[in-house]
């Protein structure tokens, strides 16, 4: 079982490689997260014809949105509200076997890491510690996937130093991350099959107009599992070349592989 998770940063727009990536890396499902489309208006039909027969989605107008496509069954359809504003940021669905998946596309929080000054970070802490208090009522086998916009490791940014005080990499986000992964005894997939201090990046600015360049990324988009499906996962990949296909989102696709 292949399962992949994307921020695609709207998924009209870049409908061609979401199909380009369903072709060549044949996930069994893909979370989308930033789908920035109502649910009348998601292409379906076309990802449908590439044998993603089990569309499930949770959207918005014109701004987040999330959205998981698969070739085989998904039951149940939760929706929580860890932004407490009704944005679309989270779905939940059953595979087969009963392991849930949960896709969530956590706030990016602003520019200023202050809450007082930037309630916009205020809300994304309290978005990470409602996920928190949820995570400890976790009663059967889990992955969670999706654009978490926080990169917690010194390894997961280009520059630990120059990013301390950058929003997505400051301490209290990385304690309120760890604190979760704690709360769920969670196991981050990413990490285990490529182990700090090793380079791993999903995201890179659109305001360089070379990403290779300087190579100025960050791991933003992370898949962890509880620990008994953790046992069962293979491989991890991070599909950097994305990011040099045509109309790129600013993050790339990552895969975890089960062996179920």
């Amino acid at each position: 079982m292949k399962i992949a998770s994307w921020n695609i940063n709207s998924v009209r727009f870049r409908l061609d490689i979401v199909a380009q990536f369903l072709r060549e890396a044949a996930p069994d499902v893909l979370c989308l997260q930033e789908t920035k489309v109502v649910d009348e208006d998601f292409p379906g039909e076309a990802l449908r014809a590439l044998g993603y027969d089990h569309i499930l989605l949770h959207g918005q107008k014109m701004h987040h949105g999330v959205a998981i496509v698969s070739r085989v069954p998904i039951v149940e359809d939760d929706r929580l509200d860890w932004q407490a504003n009704r944005e679309a940021r989270h779905i939940g669905v059953r595979l087969p076997g009963g392991i849930r998946l949960e896709n969530v596309y956590v706030p990016a929080g602003g520019d200023v890491p202050d809450r007082d000054a930037n309630p916009k970070f205020g809300q994304k802490l309290d978005f990470v510690e409602r996920m928190t208090r949820w995570s400890e009522t976790l009663a059967c086998p889990t992955i969670l996937v999706g654009d978490f916009n926080i990169a917690p490791l010194p390894s997961d940014v280009w520059s630990h130093k120059a990013l301390l005080k950058v929003v997505s990499h400051t301490p209290v986000e990385v304690a309120a991350l760890d604190a979760m992964q704690a709360a769920g005894g969670w196991v981050d997939l990413g990490r285990r099959f490529h182990p700090a201090p090793a380079r791993l990046h999903t995201w890179w600015s659109y305001r360089s107009p070379d990403w290779t360049k300087n190579d100025r990324g960050r791991r933003l988009d992370h898949q962890w599992a509880t620990a008994d499906v953790a046992k069962t996962a293979t491989a991890h990949t991070v599909f950097e070349d994305c990011r040099s296909w045509l109309k790129p989102s600013d993050h790339v696709p990552i895969m975890t592989e089960f062996d179920w």
